[in-house]
């Protein structure tokens, strides 16, 4: 059971165009989106969407994008079950419904 304002969910919602997608993020990444797991966004493209999340969020640019906006060498974006790298990258249309999931690699040692 979770209590009031400590969900682990956001139902907060983008602009009025384009499909939404959840993007899921892991709890490393969490208290840079007020703690949200899980967001819907709305965009046309894998681009827009991380763009909404940003603007969004904006304590999550400098770790999933580089200055020229593409995605972080160590990041790992997939929508559903591709990884975008092997799709058309950044520009890779999303559809409603879709989810995106934003994984950082983890070193070890």
């Amino acid at each position: 059971m979770t209590r009031p304002g400590t969900s682990t969910e956001s139902t907060h919602h983008a602009g009025p165009s384009g499909p939404r997608v959840t993007v899921r993020l892991p709890g490393a990444l969490r208290p840079l989106a007020g703690g949200a797991g899980r967001l819907e966004v709305a965009g046309g493209t894998v681009a827009e969407v991380l763009a909404e999340l940003v603007r969004r969020h904006p304590g999550l640019g400098r770790h999933l994008r580089t200055e020229s906006g593409s995605v972080r060498e160590h990041v790992n974006v997939f929508l559903d079950e591709e990884d975008i790298r092997y799709l058309d990258g950044m520009a890779t249309p999303v559809a409603d419904g879709q989810e995106l999931f934003i994984i950082p690699s983890i070193a070890g040692g």
